[in-house]
């Protein structure tokens, strides 16, 4: 393999930077990564091509195509956080009513309509997890392997969390 072959292993990193610079912004721009994450993203997959770049033909496909994986990852990690974060906020208001009695019973309304809106198993499924029941209990009631309940816990929230998103909270009349 020679240098006459891979062009860019004899260019620096800051020129192979300025040649690749525009479809590396396209990409970040395809995948909607907000601008104060992209540069963390780019060292991320710029230092495992450092330190990877004996084993690299193309420079410049496989930076792009190891952006494409973390980007897909950046937004799976991030729809995960929100899923996580609207499982809290239910548990917490399942847990003890902490807030008016008005404003809990308009909350309890709003989650048990976006849940009448789910498909069976996920009815069931965040049920039983609002109750109170732990996985393995869930698993024993509603036929899963232990293995299994854990990924249909997560596509339940994230099924209940994208029906909450759209649908949003049902409006309230102003008095």
């Amino acid at each position: 393999m020679s240098a006459l072959d891979h062009p860019q292993v004899d260019t620096s990193l800051e020129e192979f930077l300025k040649q690749v610079r525009p479809r590396l912004k396209a990409l970040f721009a395809r995948y909607s990564i907000p601008p104060q994450d992209t540069e963390d993203i780019l060292q991320q997959a710029l230092l495992a091509l450092v330190y990877q770049r004996q084993l690299v033909r193309d420079p410049e496909t496989w930076l792009l195509g190891t952006l494409r994986n973390k980007c897909l990852l950046y937004w799976r990690e991030h729809r995960r956080k929100l899923y996580e974060a609207v499982d809290a906020a239910v548990l917490e208001l399942m847990a003890e009513p902490m807030a008016p009695a008005q404003e809990a019973s308009d909350l309890q309304r709003d989650l048990a309509n976006a849940l009448g809106q789910l498909p069976e198993r996920c009815r069931s499924l965040l049920s039983l997890r609002y109750q109170g029941y732990e996985s393995t209990e869930m698993a024993a009631r509603l036929g899963y392997s232990q293995a299994s309940i854990n990924k249909v816990t997560h596509r339940c929230l994230a099924a209940l969390t994208r029906r909450l998103l759209t649908v949003g909270p049902m409006r309230r009349k102003s008095a």
